[in-house]
Order: structure tokens, then C-alpha cells, then sequence
């Protein structure tokens, strides 16, 4: 038996599969590391400890295959995206890496448009300048931390980093360079026009590669340490929002992906570069050959419930908190929740908006109020849903992972709200298993990536809509998206009593 590995770089954790060639996974193992943040705004973390900790759980995954090495045939990664890591001449880090939700960067993000243009930066990067994206953490540096900045000789963000230190090798893939506002998304290139504008060095952005390339093979001290072989191969991988689409078989067009983490999800294939969304969602280059995908984002899906929970159910599961939603009627007795406990993404850039529970009376019971959570986070996941299709896109069948795949009721609820057949796959492994797929592929194991999603991914059940809960949940719908229009104002009043 043959097998791949494939390596998840979170922001908590590292997530290390070892997949064997009919898509199961053998062994997984998951090593933390601890998030920096030195004041308000602020995450940072050492890029050193995500190689160690790979390291680490590379040597604890294959400490039974000492005399199987040759048998791993190959190795890609997933990866956090937009975080910053900047490195001198010798390829060592000059900081930590500032990371995807560090929000120090809104002066960096006017500076963006001011100079670039949003029209023009639309055209060349397909998205608009947030906070969380590379390029205004590279400007911030250079501002603020000026001699740190005149030794940085090339920029790679995470995974890159890791890879780096396994192989000795520096690049960085199309489908995480889309999320730096450095690349043209449709050319598939550095954009000449913005390193100029910002008088960026071409060699300050690293040599351009697909997910599935082949980038060299493990370095022997690597492999002397992990037990892995000094000729597994190593494939360039891709984001976590492109090996998780990935690893879903979001690889032709009309597929679409629900994830509910700490924040939610909805990708939708594109085969193209052409559409235009007037940076509404996200247009990122895929981790499959050749390929894009559209992505709006929630930013507290999962952890409005897991406020929820901590708030009113400290001492009790997710399971008996949602034990008898299912009791309770589409709409939750005339009650509605508005996801926004820290600000909004799609359809709404608004970092001052926060949650509301609408409707409140005395009959309202604790079912009532997690059953509006619910619908409220479905809810706001059906803004990007609705974006999608006005932009002429088919979207009848969507794979449902995360949390949102955890519970019967919630599944028959996406079903409903999104109005669309709800897929829940037998095992979920997420961007882990898009990397190992990636490394399978580039080991030739299949013809294409379809292919390979065909060989490791099963459906375990499908949810279709209810015509008449479909109904209800387009008239609430309205309501709910009535709510920002009406809050927005009497949120920023409020903001000042904040301590």
C-alpha cells in the first residue's frame, strides 16, 4: 500500500494526516502552538513553532512506518491564509508572522485604495483591501518597522514557511498569492503595476507555482528527524479555504461548500476568471489546476453558537443545548438573531455592527433562542448564497462540513433556508485531506483531481428542501437582512459606551 501526507497549518493547531491510496485515513495527529497578542488588534504568532510542531508531528505520525518510508510516497499542505512572514537573505524570519485576523491595518487599507484606485485594485485582484489581507501588513512593516523592513529580501506566508524549512526551497502557490492583493487573479501573475506603486523589489514576491506542482523532496536532516524518506516528494498545496474545497470535490462548476467554523463559509466553484462580483465575495485562484472559486464569509458563525453555549449552557454540551430545536417551528416563534457579535464580512464590510435578538416576549424559551441562532447564522450564510445566484449561478446541491454538519436539524435547516440538497460527507477531513489529494494527484495516483475526489470522498446522507418550511424561510429571510438596515445607526451610538 502506498500513502500520502497531508499537513494542515491552522491557527491553533497543526493537523497532520497520513491517507492511504483509497482515501482512508491511517493516522492523524494534531500539535498546537500558542497565538501572540501583545495589544488590541494585535495576532501574531513565532513561525518557527509551526515548523517545529510540524516536525514534531511528523516524527509521531510515521514512528510506526520506520520500515515503510519509501511507501509515503509524497507530501502537500494546507494553510492559513494572508499571514505575513518576512525573510532576510538567509531565508531566516525577521518577526513574527502578523496573521489573517489581525486587524492593526485600516490606515494601510485606505492607503491601498488612495493609491492603487478600488476600481483598478478590483480588476487586477478581483477583491477589495481588508485588514486581513498580506499586502497591508507588508506596508504597515514598512511604515512602523522601518530597519526590520530594509532587511526583507522575500515575503511567503505560512505554509510556505513550514515547506521551506522541509525542502530549502522558497515559493508560494496561485490559490494563497490571491489572497495577498499583490497578484492578478486572472492572469495568474505579480501584478507589475502594484509593486511598483508601493516600490516593491519583483524578488520581494516569491517564485509562482500551482498547488499540485511537485517543489523538490525532503531535506535529508528533515527526513533523519521525521522518519519520512530523503525522496518523499513534496507538493507546493494550496489555502485552507482551497484544499477544504478541495477535499469537499468542490472541483466542477455548480458545486458549492457550506463550512461552519468560528466563522462560515460558502465557496462556489468558477472555472473562469472573468466573472465580475464587484469585490462582493472573495475570487481566489483554486488549488486545483487552472481553476477559481467565489467565497463570501461570516465571521461568527460557529462562534455565535459557541457564545451562545458559554453564555446560557456553560456546563453542557452542543448536543443537549440543540436537543430539541427540532421542536420547534421554522421562524423560532417569531424570534430572529443577527450573527454580528464581532462585525460583518458578506454581504456587509462592517467591523461596528453587532448581533441582535429581534422579537424577545415572555413566551420565549431557551429552545426558542438557540433555534434562532441557528437560523440566524443560515441565514447570514444565504447572503452569499443569494450573491451567487444573481450573478446567473446554479446552485441546487451544496456540501454542508464543520459544525454545520453535526446536527440533523441544522442540516434540514440549510436545506430549507439555502432551498437546495443538503450533502453530508461519510468522512470530513477538511483542508488536511485536500493537501493529501493534492500529493496523490501529483504522485500521478489519478488522472485529475475529480478523479481522485471520486476515489476518497462518500456521501453519507442528503437533505432535500421542505416546500413549505422554503417558504416561510424566504418571507423571514427579508426580515432578517431588514435588521442590518435598521440597527446599523443605533450600533454606532452604542459603540462609545463600550469599555
Amino acid at each position: 500500500m502506498k500513502y500520502v501526507v497531508g499537513v494542515d497549518l491552522g491557527t491553533s493547531a497543526v493537523k497532520i494526516l497520513l491517507v492511504d491510496q483509497n482515501g482512508e485515513v491511517v493516522k492523524e495527529v494534531s500539535k498546537d502552538y500558542p497565538l501572540i497578542q501583545e495589544k488590541a488588534g494585535y495576532s501574531e504568532q513565532d513561525p518557527d513553532a509551526w515548523v517545529n510542531q510540524t516536525l514534531a508531528g511528523l516524527q509521531e505520525l510515521l514512528e510506526e512506518f520506520s520500515d515503510n518510508k519509501e511507501d509515503i510516497e509524497g507530501i502537500s499542505f494546507s494553510g492559513q491564509m494572508h499571514g505575513l512572514v518576512l525573510l532576510d537573505e538567509n531565508n531566516k524570519p525577521l518577526r513574527n508572522a502578523i496573521l489573517w485576523n489581525d486587524t492593526r491595518t485600516t490606515a494601510e487599507c485606505e492607503e491601498i485604495y488612495q493609491t492603487v484606485g478600488e476600481a483598478q485594485l478590483l480588476e487586477i485582484t478581483k477583491n477589495p483591501a481588508l485588514e486581513g489581507f498580506t499586502l497591508p501588513k507588508i506596508l504597515w512593516v514598512k511604515k512602523h518597522e522601518p530597519d526590520i523592513f530594509a532587511k526583507a529580501k522575500v515575503f511567503v506566508l505560512p505554509k510556505d514557511y513550514v515547506r521551506l524549512k522541509l525542502t530549502g526551497k522558497v515559493h508560494m502557490d496561485l490559490s494563497d498569492a490571491a489572497g495577498t492583493l499583490l497578484l492578478n487573479v486572472a492572469q495568474k501573475e505579480w501584478s507589475n503595476e502594484i509593486c511598483d506603486l508601493f516600490e516593491l523589489d519583483r524578488g520581494f514576491c516569491p517564485p509562482l507555482v500551482q498547488s499540485h506542482d511537485e517543489v523538490g523532496v525532503i531535506l535529508p536532516e528533515v527526513a533523519d528527524f521525521t522518519g519520512l524518506s530523503d525522496n518523499t516528494r513534496v507538493f507546493a498545496g494550496g489555502a485552507d479555504n482551497a484544499c477544504g474545497a478541495i477535499g469537499s470535490g468542490i472541483l466542477e462548476e455548480g458545486k458549492t461548500l457550506a463550512s461552519i467554523g468560528t466563522s462560515g463559509v460558502v465557496l462556489s466553484y468558477e472555472a473562469d476568471g472573468n466573472k465580475d462580483f464587484q469585490g462582493t465575495v472573495h475570487y481566489f485562484n483554486h488549488g486545483a489546476p487552472d481553476a477559481f472559486y467565489t467565497m463570501g464569509v461570516t465571521l461568527a458563525a460557529g462562534y455565535s453558537l459557541s457564545w451562545f453555549k458559554n453564555t446560557f449552557a456553560e456546563n453542557e454540551s452542543f448536543t443537549d443545548l440543540l436537543a430539541d430545536v427540532d421542536t420547534v417551528s421554522p421562524g423560532s416563534n417569531g424570534l430572529l438573531f443577527t450573527p454580528y457579535l464581532v462585525g460583518e464580512r458578506t454581504p456587509h464590510v462592517d467591523a461596528t455592527i453587532r448581533a441582535s435578538f429581534v422579537g424577545m416576549d415572555g413566551s420565549h424559551e431557551r429552545k426558542h433562542f438557540a433555534r434562532a441562532v441557528l437560523e440566524g447564522i443560515t441565514f447570514s450564510l444565504n447572503e452569499s448564497v443569494e450573491i451567487f445566484r444573481k450573478q446567473g449561478k446554479k446552485i441546487d446541491s451544496i456540501i454542508s462540513i464543520g459544525g454545520g454538519a453535526k446536527n440533523e436539524a441544522w442540516l434540514q435547516m440549510q436545506a430549507d433556508v439555502f432551498n437546495a440538497k443538503i450533502v453530508k460527507l461519510s468522512s470530513e477531513q477538511g483542508p488536511g485531506m485536500g493537501a493529501a489529494m493534492l500529493a496523490a494527484y501529483g504522485c500521478g495516483w489519478f488522472a485529475s483531481m475529480s478523479e481522485c475526489a471520486d476515489s476518497f470522498l462518500q456521501v453519507e446522507k442528503e437533505y432535500f428542501p421542505n416546500e413549505e418550511n422554503v417558504q416561510q424561510y424566504q418571507e423571514l429571510f427579508e426580515l432578517y437582512k431588514d435588521v442590518y438596515k435598521q440597527t446599523k445607526e443605533l450600533n454606532k451610538g452604542l459603540a462609545k459606551f463600550k469599555k
